[in-house]
């Protein structure tokens, strides 16, 4: 397998807007077949890195005969490491696994990254993770961590050889390059802009070495994300990432469950739209002229969130990479 650069190193040897994306693994009882009619059709894009997102674990609640109610666990996507490695070998590319807080003790985290550095992972995407569904606060398991900030620490403590067993003796340090989120309109939970950007910093200040930001359909809501990072002293790469509006019905669940603004001309237009089909056209529409106002402000890379469907940024990509 050719040698594959860290994230930032690939920003840096670049001369244009890189292209990336991201992935959701495959539900329980399917296979990797439904991961690569996704990847297959974005390959001609050389895309510079693909990150495959991790889940934790979710409760489900029955109602047994007796008429107790018992509690079960269930994982709907497992299988972040093995996808991952999966995608590398098979693929060559970069690949950036989610490591997330949720559902997550320290240990288990630690153990998830030495297995990515056998594999030869050499990217991570570090975030704190949603709540459960059925939780309104996000509640961090036992012995895990609170804030990713948190884990951005315990991987550059790894990257320096330092491991949750304090008496190890002669420990090799890991070699993993941090990414964190970013949020060009603010973190949900965050009381304001300027201390969900206090609380980034501090994740720069553990070791993340890039910046994903949330969708958003505003460009200068990016723009003015980055002046504002720069101002404060941020100065690693900041990379947009977009999701191109597919359904009707996303013009109202998007903006409610990411905490983001649909930019008015653009709801003018999905208001026009009597199906799904329209919709898909306007909102791919509205990102190919999106994509191209971030390359003329040379962005080093413009990453996708494919939710698992490649068509629509294939058409996309087209026309601007």
């Amino acid at each position: 397998m050719k040698h594959l650069l860290k994230v930032p190193e690939h920003i840096a040897a670049a001369n244009r807007t890189l292209f990336s994306f991201e992935l959701l693994p495959p539900l329980k009882g399917q296979n990797i077949d439904n991961i690569q009619n996704t990847i297959d059709p974005l390959m001609a894009f050389e895309p510079a890195f693909v990150n495959v997102t991790y889940h934790q674990e979710e409760f489900a609640y029955k109602t047994l005969p007796n008429g107790l109610i018992e509690k079960k666990t269930i994982r709907k996507r497992p299988g972040t490491v093995g996808i991952a490695a999966a995608i590398l070998y098979r693929y060559g590319v970069n690949v950036v696994p989610h490591i997330i807080c949720g559902g997550f003790t320290r240990e288990e985290t630690e153990n998830a990254l030495i297995d990515l550095h056998f594999l030869g992972v050499k990217n991570l995407l570090v975030v704190r993770g949603d709540p459960q569904p059925s939780v309104k606060y996000f509640q961090p398991e036992p012995g895990g961590h609170t804030h990713s900030v948190e884990l951005v620490q315990q991987i550059s403590n790894l990257n320096k050889g330092i491991y949750l067993e304090e008496d190890l003796l002669n420990t090799t340090p890991t070699d993993f390059s941090i990414g964190v989120a970013g949020y060009p309109e603010k973190h949900i939970e965050a009381p304001n802009l300027e201390t969900d950007l206090h609380f980034l910093k501090k994740k720069i200040q553990a070791g993340a070495e890039y910046i994903v930001t949330q969708m958003f359909f505003d460009n200068n809501k990016y723009f003015d994300f980055v002046d504002r990072c720069r101002t404060a002293g941020i100065t690693v790469p900041i990379i947009p990432g977009l999701k191109p509006i597919s359904t009707i019905g996303q013009m109202y669940t998007l903006p409610q469950t990411f905490n983001i603004d649909l930019p008015e001309p653009l709801v003018k237009e999905l208001l026009k739209c009597t199906d799904n089909k329209q919709a898909k056209e306007v909102g791919a529409e509205w990102a190919v002229q999106q994509c191209k106002e971030l390359v003329s402000h040379n962005t080093p890379v413009i990453h996708f969130y494919t939710m698992g469907k490649a068509d629509t940024i294939v058409k996309i990509a087209k026309q601007v990479f």
